[in-house]
């Protein structure tokens, strides 16, 4: 199989259809989250909607979780005053149905019994009437807050051009059991591949890896919604040289025994067998325990 077509056929086995059993639970479990929080601040009208991998169309099966936006009017105070109050008064609706786990902005949520619903809610407030930026509560930034925003950051990955290079990243990430932030390492791969978009899958993946391996600092890279206000290049300071030492060792794999290597045998069957056949190939590659869980 051509090295292209067989990327094609990994990124297929990776797809999360509408009518999976997957969506579906996610779905129901987005109603229930919604009517819930609706039903515990009934003076207040936030937005609540899809962010992360489900709006930007980098969800892959093996990693896929559900940001759930509950963003307040700008002068709205009945679910709390300041962005550390609605985080915290969220938390506690939460809490009223689910086990939470509170992230560096985001509300994990799971059931009682500690089943991981793959959803995290993220309270926030909007900084005017236009409803566009967003303020998020952060602890560690400036005046415990985080300026945003969630139409930019979908906009900024699902219009790169580069959608298939950075789901096939992000499984690679994945099953190598890289520490990065997802959006942050979604930012990395579109600045690499600014003005190569044009070239073959196997091409950005190796240039990616390539820029990776040879930087000896970590690759500056801003968020496209605060550009001059929030330089995420710190986020990757810490897993840098793991980034870097797991890109040189892909790249020998590769130049050895092609992406195969990387990625496993693809079994070309028949129609019926071919799930069966894709889900031994996933298996195939060594996947360690889940400690970057909730990186997305």
């Amino acid at each position: 199989m051509e090295t292209n077509e067989y990327l094609r056929e990994i990124l297929k086995s990776q797809d999360l259809a509408d009518d999976s059993d997957e969506m579906k639970d996610l779905r129901d479990r987005r109603t229930k989250v919604e009517t819930l929080l609706r039903e515990s601040f009934p003076k207040a009208s936030p937005t609540i909607r899809y962010g992360g991998s489900k709006a930007k169309g980098t969800l892959i099966k093996e990693f896929y979780d559900l940001d759930l936006i509950f963003y307040l009017a700008h002068d709205d105070a009945s679910a709390g005053e300041a962005l550390a109050d609605i985080y915290e008064n969220a938390r506690k609706v939460l809490e009223k149905e689910y086990s939470v786990v509170p992230k560096t902005s985001a509300l994990r949520i799971r059931s009682q019994q500690q089943v991981d619903f793959h959803i995290d809610v993220v309270p926030g407030r909007y900084t005017d009437d236009k409803k566009s930026d967003c303020f998020i509560y952060q602890a560690s930034a400036d005046k415990c807050r985080l300026k945003t925003n969630l139409d930019t950051h979908i906009a900024h990955v699902k219009d790169s051009g580069v959608v298939d290079a950075i789901r096939l990243l992000k499984l690679w990430k994945t099953r190598k059991g890289l520490r990065v932030k997802q959006f942050v390492f979604e930012l990395l791969i579109i600045k690499l591949l600014k003005g190569k978009k044009d070239k073959q899958l196997a091409a950005q993946l190796q240039h990616v890896l390539r820029e990776v391996k040879d930087a000896v600092d970590p690759i500056q890279v801003e968020d496209p919604a605060n550009p001059s206000g929030n330089d995420l290049t710190s986020v990757l300071t810490s897993c840098w040289s793991e980034l870097s030492l797991t890109a040189a060792s892909t790249l020998t794999v590769v130049e050895d025994a092609g992406w195969e290597g990387v990625f496993g045998k693809v079994e070309k069957k028949d129609e019926s067998a071919r799930s069966a056949g894709l889900q031994r190939a996933a298996a195939a590659v060594v996947t360690p325990t889940r400690p970057w869980r909730g990186n997305e």
